[in-house]
């Protein structure tokens, strides 16, 4: 008994040293997830904040616009739902608009294959949380070596999905005390994504997704009219893509080298200097 007794003191040590281990990774992670979700903070809690009060106003109370955002939580749907809850009952039409509306997840979701692959059980929240602003920074962020790719992934869908319902929350609680025009506020997203895009252009090595992907929707955009052109446009750039890819890699594989060598070289030329004026003062 003495001995069954021993091991199970030794296994409790090394119990608590795996959970601190793995509240460290978590901890690290959300730190390094936080300040990427920090300009969708504002952006999510002020237009969440108008689509509670637009709920509000149509005559919701406000637990409607907490669980759909919660639940839904699909940004231009939500308000597109708004309309349909006060008219007909129409299941179909419905699948087929919000099929219409969120086609471009599924170009998305086939461009975080490779990037979700070994998350685990959070990859069903991963797929569940993917909004535009998500996979803007999931898909471009450089995440640091010590840290676990697929919780910061979780991390960063959290707090925008958290950011979302603080502002749905905040606006279908408080709707009836605001009293301002919010025409024309849905800009703030179209204002942060333009940032994104900005981001990204200046981290990227090489432009040339970035201009195929301008070029070829504003083809779209004159050949399908401003109210179809999504669809045709994400179609072209993800076989535009998919077809330079093999032509692409390549070329930013020789680029990470040669910079990896240009480092190495300025690395060891300080190392040589500090050596040198180490001899000189001896």
């Amino acid at each position: 008994m003495k001995p069954h007794h021993r091991s199970q003191q030794k296994s409790e040590p090394n119990q608590a040293t795996d959970t601190s281990a793995a509240r460290g990774v978590k901890a690290r992670a959300f730190k390094a997830a936080f300040p990427y979700t920090i300009p969708i903070f504002t952006g999510f809690v002020f237009l969440g904040i108008a689509y509670g009060i637009y709920m509000n106003i149509s005559g919701f109370p406000p637990i409607y616009p907490i669980v759909m955002s919660a639940l839904i939580f699909g940004g231009s749907m939500e308000f597109i739902a708004v309309s349909l809850l006060l008219s007909r009952f129409n299941p179909l039409g419905t699948l087929l608009l919000t099929l219409m509306v969120h086609t471009r997840h599924i170009f998305y979701g086939i461009s975080m294959l490779d990037k979700y692959k070994d998350t685990g059980k959070k990859k069903a929240y991963l797929i569940f949380g993917m909004c535009d602003e998500s996979f803007s920074i999931n898909y471009t962020a450089d995440v640091p070596k010590n840290i676990d790719k697929g919780w910061f992934y979780f991390f960063v869908t959290m707090l925008n999905h958290c950011y979302w319902v603080l502002g749905a929350t905040l606006g279908g609680v408080f709707g009836e005390l605001i009293g301002f025009d919010i025409e024309g506020l849905e800009f703030v997203m179209t204002a942060l994504l333009v940032v994104i895009f900005l981001d990204n252009w200046i981290k990227e090595k090489n432009h040339i997704s970035s201009l195929s992907g301008i070029a070829l929707t504003l083809i779209c955009l004159i050949i399908f009219g401003s109210d179809n052109f999504l669809l045709p446009s994400m179609i072209c750039i993800l076989l535009f893509l998919t077809i330079i890819r093999r032509k692409l890699e390549p070329k930013l594989e020789s680029k990470d080298q040669g910079e990896n060598v240009s480092e190495a070289n300025t690395d060891d030329i300080n190392e040589t200097d500090k050596t040198e004026k180490g001899d000189t003062a001896s």
